[in-house]
Parts: C-alpha cells; structure tokens; sequence
C-alpha cells in the first residue's frame, strides 16, 4: 500500500483541514494554518495519516504546538468516538482471544497501520478542555502495561460534564467504543 495521495486528494485534505483550523480558532488561537500547512505539505507520509484520520471520520485538528520538538500536535477531534474505527476490541491479543463473535479489527493495530498513536488518558483529558467529546460514545486509550498484563484496558468517556476513565476487558467492544488517533507532525 502506498502511503502518498494524489494531488487532488492533498488539495481536498489540506482545503478541510484548513476549514476546521479557522472554524475552530479556540482550539489554536496562537497559531497560525500557513505555518502548519508549510509544515504538512513537508511530510507526505504524515499528510497521508492525516487523510487516514479524516476517512475514518476523526477530523483532525491541531490540539497543540510542542516548542521542544518543533512539532504540530494532531487530535481527532470529531463530536462522538470515529465513526470508522467502533466495535473494536482493544488490541492484537485481546482479539485473538476471543473465540466467538469477533471484531473486525482491533484499536492498536488500527491506530499502527493508519500511522497514529491511541491517546493516552492525559491527552485525553486535554482533549476535552478544547470541547465536548464523546458525550454517547466512549474512546479507548493508552493501557499502562501494568493494566493490560491482567487483561484489562482502559477507556475514556465525557457523562455529566465530566470526563470519566474507565476499564473493561481488552477483549470487549461495543458499537459505540472506537479510539481516538494523535499524530506529530
């Protein structure tokens, strides 16, 4: 699989994801889209994640600017869980662990092929001071391996304008559980 767009789907991904930057300045009020579409236009593997990102239903935005590494930080910032990557079980293992009734795919996995990482819980939770996220649905986040080691994950959800952790077994999903995506860039 090749890992590049063509040239009329950088054009359409850059135009929507410029759209989102300047109809959501809340989110980046410090900084500017020239800026972070002179750096995305750089990198054509990360321009590709982020067409990953949008197909699935994420819609990235840019949560935030990392000074240290000089780096733009992509969240998928859709209303609800992707509408792409639900009924997922947590992992690899947890999904092989299932006997009957399997899911298609597994979050980790998922989140590895697209070429973006799960949230951790922290980011998460600074997700949600840039708006109301997954108020129906749920998100898995990053395990500690601690967690995961007894077969548990872990997932996040916001209910009675709160943001709530949760776990479950990694082999479970649900309709309404997918994962949200973060990507460098």
């Amino acid at each position: 699989m090749t890992k590049e767009l063509t040239l009329e789907q950088r054009e359409q991904l850059l135009n929507t994801l410029k759209d989102r930057f300047e109809k959501n300045i809340d989110r980046h009020k410090e900084l500017k889209w020239a800026e972070v579409q002179a750096k995305v236009e750089d990198q054509a593997v990360k321009l590709w994640s982020l067409n990953e990102m949008e197909e699935t239903g994420g819609e990235p935005d840019v949560a935030a600017f990392d000074s240290e590494t000089n780096e733009y930080i992509f969240y998928d910032c859709s209303a609800e869980s992707p509408k792409g990557r639900r009924s997922v079980c947590y992992d690899h293992e947890a999904l092989e662990s299932r006997k009957k009734h399997k899911p298609e795919n597994n979050a980790c996995d998922m989140a590895e092929a697209m070429g973006v990482e799960l949230l951790t819980e922290e980011q998460y939770r600074e997700l949600q001071k840039l708006g109301e996220f997954d108020r129906k649905t749920s998100s898995w986040v990053q395990t500690p391996e601690a967690i995961r080691k007894r077969g548990g994950a872990i997932f996040c959800d916001r209910r009675y304008d709160t943001v709530f952790t949760y776990h479950n077994g990694a082999e479970s999903y649900y309709a309404a559980r997918g994962f949200r995506g973060s990507l460098r860039v």
